[in-house]
């Protein structure tokens, strides 16, 4: 029996794995390990060595070896300097290791410096044969995020296409505080691969499984991710703190939540580290009062930093499911546009804050209940993160994949879409055009600088219309944006700001288009 396992995998392997030594385009490895197994090595464990030096917070091994036609196989495992790291045998080419999270096999832990050893068991070679191997070793010394879907180091989008992609960015686990039924019919923590099932079923396109302040649930993202290859499973975390909560997206590894002050926060602290790992931060249900009921879930964090969070949840489903409203005070609006006014640029997103994965979909608060939708130029975690950071974004408050609204806004040949700022002058003409589907009937209203514009409301006609409005932008106006509600007045799409810039004309032998009141600006495009 163990004999027809080892040709099983052996045939698998053949078929499957890449070709040995082939040259893949990968970025320039920090060490290349190479050496040859023969029959003597039959059935023998053999150590390819390195040192591994301070300071490294990822290190990623890509392997391959010749003799596959031969039926030559090389099992690969790890042990670093005190202690096993982990073995995938003949089922992995490459591995990847930090300290938060590792590659199904491998155990997540610190990265000691010194002498680490690649384990290669050799369960056959014929007599005669021989195969060459190759493993290129990867060192990564800055913390970025980490995209489950890759196979490290080479970029894998789930799918290659620019479009809009909808996902849940708000989402909890048995890793903290999430439950649902078991078999029996009890509760008990609810595992992450309901979550993930949750979304699939949905039809969602990505999912970000955001813990309270933990990174245990990586290993199982990073685990369920290839049998959910047309889901994007994103690396995030809620940042609890006794003055706020905020999801982090991106980063891995961890990000020190201990605040006991109100105050700006010291340097260095979670704030500093998400941005300087390029992770987005988004202030989560800002609307919540915070108490003994729900401590710190209200925002009070004192940042006077306009820059410091790229976005907000303005819809959060687990509000939803308390007030059965998307409007009312306990959401983000009043928040967000409090902070539009004030010259922040931050982008309005939603969540459904799910605790429960198998609540029924068409209840408030179920997974993808809101969603967001980003235009991203691919499906993956960069280009997730490059979406929601363009703004070209919009929250579909029950999830109907037939419904989209996308917003522009042009003044003279100039023209933006959402996320993006338009140059306007004194009195000039904006034409803001809004693309509505599946919202036959209802209503789409244009929000100025936080106040709807009765002037720019119109009614629905069908289920894919393009409304084209003229509007004098004015002076002082910082952005709009628009709403659509149904039939029955519900709002149901919420659109995300284009930003304003008012500038004045000068004659051209001043050698620019337009400029501010403060200098010189070349034309917006």
């Amino acid at each position: 029996m163990r004999r027809l396992l080892q040709l099983a995998a052996i045939l698998f392997l053949a078929a499957t794995a890449p070709a040995a030594l082939a040259g893949e385009p990968d970025p320039r490895p920090d060490l290349v390990l190479t050496g040859e197994l023969r029959r003597a090595d039959h059935e023998r464990y053999r150590e390819a060595a390195f040192d591994l030096p301070e300071g490294v917070t990822r290190l990623s091994v890509v392997f391959a070896y010749s003799g596959k036609e031969a039926r030559s196989v090389i099992d690969l495992g790890l042990f670093d300097p005190q202690r096993f790291r982990g073995w995938s045998g003949g089922a992995r080419d490459r591995f990847t290791i930090s300290a938060e999270e590792a590659t199904p096999g491998y155990l997540p832990g610190p990265l000691p410096a010194g002498r680490w050893r690649l384990i290669l068991g050799a369960p056959n070679i014929r007599p005669g044969g021989a195969a060459r191997y190759e493993a290129k070793v990867f060192f990564e010394r800055e913390p970025r995020p980490a995209d489950f879907a890759a196979g490290y180091p080479l970029p894998a989008p789930l799918n290659p296409a620019a479009g809009w992609y909808r996902g849940d960015l708000h989402t909890h686990t048995g890793h903290s505080d999430a439950s649902c039924r078991t078999r029996s019919g009890a509760r008990a923590p609810c595992p992450v691969y309901r979550t993930v099932e949750a979304a699939a079923a949905r039809g969602l396109d990505f999912i970000a499984v955001t813990d309270h302040n933990t990174t245990a649930h990586y290993a199982a993202l990073r685990e369920l991710q290839p049998a959910f290859d047309d889901l994007l499973l994103v690396p995030g975390r809620e940042i609890t703190t006794f003055f706020g909560h905020a999801n982090v997206f991106g980063p891995t590894d961890f990000l020190d939540f201990r605040m006991t002050d109100v105050g700006p926060p010291a340097p260095g602290n979670w704030l500093d580290a998400a941005r300087a790992e390029g992770g987005l931060i988004s202030i989560n249900h800002p609307g919540l009062p915070s108490g003994e009921i729900c401590m710190g879930c209200g925002w009070i964090l004192n940042v006077q930093d306009p820059a410091a969070f790229d976005l907000v949840e303005v819809v959060n489903g687990g509000t939803l499911t308390q007030t059965g409203s998307a409007e009312g005070p306990l959401q983000g609006f009043d928040f967000w546009h409090a902070r539009l006014n004030a010259g922040a640029r931050i982008i309005g997103i939603g969540g459904s804050d799910n605790h429960d994965a198998l609540r029924p979909l068409d209840q408030p608060g179920a997974i993808g209940d809101p969603t967001t939708v980003v235009h991203m130029r691919e499906l993956s975690l960069a280009g997730l993160l490059d979406g929601l950071r363009a703004g070209r974004v919009f929250i579909d408050l029950e999830g109907r994949p037939d419904r989209l609204l996308d917003l522009s806004a042009q003044a003279g040949d100039r023209r933006a879409v959402m996320g993006q700022t338009l140059a306007v002058a004194p009195g000039e003409r904006v034409q803001v055009t809004a693309i509505v589907r599946g919202v036959d009937g209802g209503r789409m209203e244009v929000v100025v600088d936080g106040v709807p514009s009765p002037a720019l409301s119109r009614v629905i006609r069908g289920d894919n219309v393009d409304l084209t409005l003229d509007w004098a932008g004015g002076e002082a106006r910082r952005w709009l944006r628009a709403d659509v509600r149904d039939a029955s007045g519900r709002l149901v799409l919420v659109g995300n700001p284009v930003f304003l810039q008012t500038v004045v004309h000068t004659p051209p032998s001043q050698g620019s288009h337009f400029s501010s009141r403060f200098g010189t600006r070349s034309q917006s495009r």
